[in-house]
C-alpha cells in the first residue's frame, strides 16, 4: 500500500492495524490510515469493500452493531479512542456524523439546531441563538431559513435538509465531521452547494467522507484512500492517486474496469 507520510502535528485521526469484525467476517483488514487536519479525505470503492465500515470506526458507531468485534486502534490527538478511558459521548460530540439521507428532528429549523447544545446543557435563549444562527450561517443556510426559523424542517427540499443536518453537528463543536454518502440523495444543484460547503467547512474542521462518485472525489478532497475487500489498497493525495495511481487495482477500479 502507498501510504502518504505526515507531520505528527498535521495529523488529526489515524488508524493503527484496525481490524473489524462482524461474527465470523472480517469486514477491515490492518487499515492504517493517517488523517491530516483541516483538509478533506474521501473513501472510496466499490460496495461492501469496507469504507463506511472504517468511516464507523472513527466515532465508535460499529459498537452499536451487535456482534462487532474491533481490533487495533484509533487515535483522536494522540487519545487511543478504544482506551476504556474514551467517553462515548464526549467522543461523538467531537467527532460528528452527517449520514446518507438527511434525517431531520420532527420539529422546527430552530429545534433541530438547537437539539444538541440542549442536550449538553445549554438552556440560555441568547446563547442558542447565537449557536443556531453561527450554525446556519457555516451551512450557508442562513439566508434560505433565517427569516423562517420556526418553519418545520420537514417542509425544506432535500438539499437543504442535508445543509441542516451539517449545522446541526456544526452546532455542538465538532472537530472533525464525517459524511456518508451526503450527496447520494441530492439533485445536481443542490450536490453542487454541498460541495462548496465542504470546501468552506475545511477551513475549521477535518472532514472524512465515503463517496461512490470518484469525479466528486476529485473535486472535494486532498487525500483519497480506495478500499477494496476490506484492505486500504492505496491511499495519497488525490490528484496523484487519480493521475499517476500506485497500484494496478486502483487504476482498474478508477479507470472504470470494474466497481
Amino acid at each position: 500500500m502507498d501510504n502518504v507520510v505526515s507531520t505528527k502535528q498535521e495529523i488529526k485521526m489515524k488508524s493503527v492495524d484496525l481490524q473489524v469484525f462482524y461474527q465470523d467476517f472480517q469486514a477491515l483488514h490492518g487499515i492504517d490510515m493517517d488523517i491530516k487536519a483541516n483538509h478533506v479525505t474521501a473513501l472510496i470503492g466499490p460496495s461492501g469493500c469496507g469504507k463506511s465500515t472504517f468511516l464507523r470506526t472513527l466515532n465508535r458507531l460499529n459498537e452499536l452493531i451487535e456482534g462487532t468485534t474491533i481490533k487495533g486502534q484509533v487515535y483522536l490527538d494522540d487519545q487511543a479512542i478504544y482506551s476504556k478511558e474514551m467517553d462515548v459521548v464526549g467522543l461523538r460530540k467531537r467527532v460528528g456524523m452527517v449520514f446518507q439521507k438527511p434525517s431531520v428532528f420532527p420539529m422546527s429549523v430552530y429545534e433541530n439546531v438547537a437539539y444538541g447544545p440542549r442536550i449538553h446543557g445549554i438552556k440560555n435563549r441568547g446563547q442558542l441563538d447565537e449557536i443556531v444562527e453561527k450554525s446556519l450561517r457555516a451551512a450557508n443556510l442562513w439566508e434560505e431559513m433565517g427569516g423562517r426559523l420556526h418553519t418545520p424542517a420537514a417542509r425544506m427540499s432535500g438539499g437543504q435538509q442535508q445543509r441542516l443536518v451539517i449545522a446541526r453537528v456544526l452546532a455542538v463543536d465538532p472537530e472533525v465531521i464525517l459524511m456518508d454518502e451526503p450527496a447520494s440523495a441530492l439533485d445536481p444543484i443542490s450536490t453542487s452547494k454541498l460541495e462548496e460547503l465542504i470546501a468552506e467547512l475545511k477551513r475549521a474542521y477535518t472532514i472524512v467522507i465515503v463517496t461512490h462518485n470518484m469525479q466528486q472525489a476529485a473535486r472535494v478532497s486532498d487525500y483519497t484512500g480506495f478500499f477494496l475487500n476490506g484492505q486500504l489498497i492505496e491511499f495519497n493525495r488525490t490528484k496523484e492517486l487519480f493521475v499517476n495511481p500506485a497500484n494496478q487495482q486502483t487504476e482498474d477500479y478508477i479507470t472504470g474496469r470494474f466497481g
